[in-house]
């Protein structure tokens, strides 16, 4: 497209305006490549037609100073050769130039084109980046290097024309610059040996990606360790760390780990950086330290520009308003740094597109959570004993669209997961349990079980088991829920055994579960001690099995017996689930066909109104729980169960299935 435009307009003495400002349109809406571009202007060789040649310097000057390109490898490649064949098409526009100056009566116009020419060199030389790319175009096309070169040497022997003028220095300085361009790795090898620094790199991404509920303490040590041992200065030391955190950002899968990695960024790593403030700096102030470091940090634009595209966000200025939020930036520096990113976006293309503009960013999301961490768990110490359905209330909408995991991760990157894990790990805690069972509360007491159980294998999966145990139980007061984590709950290399004793109740509390899901088409909520249970299920679902598979039960009795597990309290289809995989993966092949429809049956929801406040958002957890539990098992007897979630709001979890 470029190239026909600029074709068409230059067909005359002069060129079309008209078809000129299609194609400077084109270039302004990205419809068509800077290197598409260059390398139709790199074509023009009349360069007698001097209106022709200042409108193609003109064309020039529209993205000279801010070249980049979006896409596959392939495409930078071009635009490196693109930007070498605009080099020798100026060359070669200077040479011609400067060879009609000679002529007294043309000298005026020539000078006054070869100035254009030498300013446009000048300003495409004068970028470091600009020389960077010539030099890679340099090293896949040597031949082309070698026009180059020839053009500089027919240049020179026309500059003795200009005698002592301010065009012959600054000839002499462009040619200068373009002879530097081969050397220049050479120059800057040594600079780069000093300034990297991978092994601070690699801390950084290990803990962000494997560890982003430990303390901040091992962590800092560990950096310490390095920094001195390495003797990397202050600066360069900060510098590393927010360029591994960045990285981390654009790398990372979408979904929770995205989630984990903007916490870990936003959240953990300045608290790390308040702790690695109070070691001994010498003289030096630490907060000078971590501005300049923010300063080197700034001249890294691409990596910034594709931090705010992957996050739909201005990234930098949201974590230098946090960073002087803990004292580690002046309010003056702040906000200096933050005008100089602003200047810098202003170049750049815009990388909102209608699709995600009306997306929230999650470092917003998750700076905004942070507090809501702290005020869920001074309400969970609330007394809620005459007010149950407030705390239900929060409980609630924490599940709602990806609250929950938003939640999760800025607990996780400040600490507090396990303090608030635990507040679910003993739901008889809140004192809403104390009060007696009534007609009232016996909905508000099921939905809060669910609720906290849900809420905390989602967590065990997330974030491991490990954050949800306790040291410190007194003997014989292991809660309900470590108990069931433990003995119970499928994991990733955890083999299960079906007839463990934990899957082995007391017989006359399964016999009245079966009856009870059996022959009741209404669960009574008020009567279940609902840890029980979950406790007796697996029991009862190995007695429902053995019936459907002897013919006593039909298949329409199985759907009325899993709807009632389901419809109410999803940690019974949880419970269940959880000791199918493990039944499953003891049976022949031939003998799982019944095992594996209950669980596909379990993971179907229900879509009618006789269902419990917030059934859709528990579902969701419950979808992601399962998907988790069964995806071994399910890889293992090359079984698809489709694990819902449309129409409902739903949180990012791993797709662990095949497709």
């Amino acid at each position: 497209l470029a190239e026909a435009l600029l074709e068409q307009a230059m067909i005359g003495p002069s060129p079309n305006p008209l078809i000129l400002s299609y194609l400077k349109y084109a270039i302004s809406s990205q419809m068509v490549s800077y290197s598409t571009v260059l390398m139709a202007i790199s074509k023009f060789d009349d360069f007698s037609r001097d209106l022709c040649v200042q409108s193609l310097l003109e064309i020039m000057d529209m993205f000279c100073d801010r070249l980049s390109c979006h896409g596959k490898a392939e495409e930078c490649i071009s635009l490196c050769r693109a930007l070498l064949s605009a080099l020798t098409w100026l060359l070669r526009c200077a040479t011609f130039y400067a060879e009609k100056v000679k002529d007294p009566l043309e000298q005026a116009a020539a000078e006054n084109q070869l100035k254009m020419c030498l300013e446009r060199l000048e300003k495409m030389l004068s970028s470091t980046k600009n020389r960077a790319l010539i030099h890679i175009a340099k090293l896949e096309e040597t031949s082309s290097w070698s026009t180059v070169e020839q053009s500089l040497v027919k240049l020179g022997e026309n500059l003795n024309n200009l005698g002592s003028s301010p065009l012959r220095s600054q000839a002499d300085d462009c040619v200068s610059l373009i002879k530097s361009i081969p050397t220049m790795l050479s120059v800057h090898s040594e600079q780069l040996n000093k300034t990297g620094f991978p092994t601070v790199h690699a801390v950084v991404l290990l803990e962000g990606t494997m560890n982003l509920t430990g303390e901040t303490q091992p962590l800092v040590e560990q950096l310490m360790m390095v920094k001195r041992m390495q003797r990397i200065p202050s600066p360069l030391f900060v510098l590393e760390i927010w360029k591994a955190c960045f990285v981390g950002l654009i790398e990372c899968p979408e979904g929770t780990e995205e989630l984990k990695w903007t916490a870990f960024t936003f959240l953990k790593m300045p608290q790390v950086l308040v702790k690695l403030k109070k070691y001994p700096q010498g003289d030096k102030d630490f907060t000078e330290d971590v501005n300049c470091a923010f300063e080197f940090l700034l001249k890294l634009t691409p990596l910034l520009d594709k931090a705010d595209q992957r996050c739909n966000c201005n990234c930098m200025s949201l974590l230098l308003q946090e960073c002087s939020k803990q004292g580690l930036l002046s309010e003056a520096n702040m906000n200096n740094l933050i005008d100089k990113r602003a200047a810098d976006k202003e170049n750049s293309p815009s990388l909102k597109s209608a699709e995600n503009a009306n997306i929230q960013p999650n470092p917003g999301l998750i700076l905004r959570a942070e507090p809501t961490v702290t005020n869920i768990l001074k309400t969970m110490d609330a007394d809620h004993s005459k007010s149950p359905e407030g705390l239900l209330g929060v409980l609630g909408h924490m599940l709602s669209g990806k609250s929950l995991d938003l939640l999760l991760a800025a607990a996780a990157a400040t600490g507090k997961l396990k303090s608030f894990a635990r507040k679910f790990v003993k739901p008889e805690s809140p004192k809403v349990f104390i009060s007696p069972p009534s007609a009232k509360s016996g909905p508000v007491r099921a939905l809060l079980f669910d609720i906290s159980f849900l809420m905390l294998c989602h967590v065990a999966q997330t974030y491991g088991s490990e954050v949800i145990l306790s040291d410190s139980n007194p003997p014989g007061e292991v809660p309900f829920f470590e108990t069931w984590m433990l003995t119970c709950m499928p994991e990733e290399g955890k083999i299960l055994n079906p007839d463990h004793p934990c899957f082995r109740p007391d017989s006359t509390k399964v016999e009245s579960l079966v009856a009870l899901l059996n022959n009741s088409s209404e669960m009574k909520l008020v009567q279940m001690k609902w840890h029980e249970v979950c406790l007796s299920i697996s029991a009862a679902i190995l007695e429902i099995l053995n019936a459907w598979e002897n013919g006593v039960l039909t298949f329409e009795s199985i759907q009325k017996i899993t709807e009632n597990i389901k419809g109410k309290v999803c940690s019974m289809a949880v419970c269940a689930v959880a000791w199918l995989v493990a039944h499953v993966r003891m049976l022949g092949l031939d003998e799982r066909e019944k095992s594996l429809q209950m669980i596909r049956q379990l993971a179907t929801p229900l879509y009618g109104e006789n269902t419990l406040q917030f059934y859709n958002e528990r579902v969701v957890i419950m979808s992601s729980i399962l998907e988790h539990m069964c995806a071994d098992v399910l890889q293992q007897t090359a079984t698809q169960i489709k694990f819902p979630s449309t129409g409902m709001d739903t949180i990012p979890y791993w797709n662990l299935l095949p497709p």
